[in-house]
């Protein structure tokens, strides 16, 4: 067992983001937000800043995600920025290339490219995003092989369209995934995975296995590197996080029955709109999430850690009270600098 599994401060923590809309607000007000956090992020000393694309929800403003991150580069300094994750298939990999070249070229050394192979939306949308009625994300390892090409002409095969800005420059391109199917190909071609153990905690550490053992050096790395994005509310007692904790329940909620809104208000007790078999529902989806005051959080992290020996933890907190959120994040970062 590596030794950051019992120290909070020997690995990063980052931010993942989704731009979050809540009742009564405007996409205006979230990119606002959105921004605030990120400053803030990088103030207290956060590795990386995503945001995630989507797509026809009205709960998620960063569906646009490369002019999103633009936003947030330009009014920061230091943080890494990066898509958790652009969705390849809806896509040219051309166009995704160009855009993060553009952004690379913008705020050098400061950029990540996540990917990820679901289209992030409904098939509806997903058809008018990708127009071509066949593409399923089967061929995201070819759409893969092609975006890197552009980026470093030695993996081209012989493609002579160029993308520019992109072309020659150093993007890290990580790998984000669900399931085993990325996690194997991340190994296999010796990429960074990050996995959304946000929502699909039974599966994380069976992908973390396939991953590791998939896993051959690389020009990019030398061992398997692994971020595991959770859904982490810290507040200054249980109860309060818990209270925090009931918007992602109900969105997750709303997501179930097809009745799709903004991010709502928290309830005090989550069973008093939800039933046994949605309770059973909810725990399935979002059973790793660390919810709870600063010794609490810090207790579950370490197992956590321990569990899934993770490389860097990114935490998302979909907090209706944008001034709560901030203060998740400030306790979160008191918590793993609390160990030096």
């Amino acid at each position: 067992m590596s030794k950051h599994a019992n120290k909070l401060n020997e690995i990063p923590f980052s931010v993942l983001d989704l731009s979050p809309i809540t009742a009564g607000s405007t996409p205006a007000d979230s990119f606002r937000q959105t921004l605030e956090l990120a400053q803030l992020a990088e103030k207290l000393g956060y590795n990386r800043f995503w945001l995630a694309e989507h797509h026809n929800m009205p709960f998620i403003a960063s569906s646009a995600t490369s002019v999103v991150m633009s936003h947030v580069a330009a009014g920061t300094s230091k943080i890494r920025i990066g898509s958790g994750g652009i969705m390849l298939p809806n896509h040219a990999p051309l166009v995704i290339a160009e855009q993060f070249g553009t952004l690379e070229s913008l705020y050098p050394g400061r950029i990540d490219l996540g990917l990820g192979r679901a289209p992030g939306t409904d098939q509806g949308t997903a058809r008018a995003l990708r127009r071509d009625l066949g593409s399923t994300g089967d061929d995201f390892p070819e759409q893969l092989a092609e975006l890197r090409g552009y980026f470093d002409p030695s993996l081209a095969q012989g493609n002579p369209i160029k993308a520019i800005p992109g072309e020659g420059l150093n993007i890290p391109i990580w790998l984000l995934g669900s399931s085993g199917f990325s996690a194997k190909l991340a190994g296999e071609l010796g990429l960074p995975f990050a996995f959304a153990a946000h929502f699909s905690p039974l599966n994380t550490l069976g992908a973390l296995q396939i991953y590791r053992k998939a896993f051959k050096p690389s020009n990019v790395l030398d061992k398997p590197y692994a971020m595991l994005a959770l859904n982490i509310i810290t507040a200054e007692t249980d109860k309060e996080a818990k209270r925090l904790f009931t918007t992602i329940q109900q969105q997750f909620l709303n997501l179930m029955s097809g009745n799709l809104k903004p991010l709502q208000p928290p309830v005090d007790d989550i069973s008093e709109v939800a039933s046994s078999y949605q309770l059973k529902a909810l725990e399935q989806q979002l059973g790793s999430s660390i919810v709870g005051s600063q010794q609490t959080v810090k207790d579950k992290l370490h197992i956590f850690l321990e569990e899934s020996q993770a490389d860097e933890i990114m935490a998302i907190a979909q907090v209706y009270d944008h001034k709560a959120r901030l203060h998740s994040y400030e306790l979160l970062a008191e918590i793993t600098k609390s160990e030096r």
